[in-house]
C-alpha cells in the first residue's frame, strides 16, 4: 500500500534508476505513517560518512502516543546495500545526480520501504516540451472520443 508519493519529482527529474531503501523509525512514526500522515514534498536524501540519510521527510506525530514525541523533520537513516550505497555515491560525486525520494510503502512482508530514485534535474525547456507532448496527447484522445 502506497503512503505518499513526491508527485513534483518526475516533473522535476529524468529519473534513471530506482532503489528500496529501508527506514529507521520509530514505533510512533510506523503507526502515523500507516495513518496517511507523512509528506515527502520537500525531502530529499544525502550521503553523510557512507551512509544515506533522509532529510525534511514530514512524519506527523501520532495523536495516541505518549509523551515522547519524535521531531517531525528529524533526519532518518535509510537501509541500502553497501554495493548500491558506493553506487550511489560514485554517481553523485562524478556526475552531478541527485538522490530523490519518490513514494513510501509497505512492501509484500509488511515493511515500511521508500523508493528512492537516481536523477538529474530538467532544464525549464524539457519541462515545456513534457507539457507539450502531454496536451497532445490529451487532444488525440479526445479526437477519437
Amino acid at each position: 500500500m502506497i503512503y505518499g508519493r513526491n508527485r513534483k519529482a518526475l516533473h522535476n527529474y529524468d529519473i534513471e534508476e530506482r532503489f528500496e531503501a529501508g527506514i529507521v523509525l520509530f514505533g510512533s512514526e510506523v503507526k502515523s505513517i500507516r495513518a496517511g500522515q507523512v509528506s515527502l514534498n520537500e525531502a530529499y536524501a544525502t550521503i553523510i560518512k557512507e551512509e544515506v540519510f533522509i532529510i525534511d521527510m514530514y512524519i506527523a506525530p501520532y495523536v495516541k502516543s505518549s509523551i515522547f514525541k519524535p521531531d517531525p523533520r528529524r533526519k532518518r537513516k535509510l537501509l541500502l546495500k553497501k554495493f548500491e550505497i558506493k553506487r550511489l555515491i560514485g554517481k553523485i560525486q562524478r556526475r552531478g545526480y541527485t538522490i530523490v525520494p519518490l513514494k513510501i510503502y509497505t512492501n509484500e512482508r509488511g515493511f515500511i520501504k521508500l523508493e528512492l530514485g537516481l536523477g538529474k534535474g530538467k532544464k525549464t525547456i524539457d519541462k515545456r516540451e513534457e507539457i507539450k507532448k502531454r496536451d497532445l496527447k490529451r487532444e488525440e484522445r479526445r479526437r477519437w472520443l
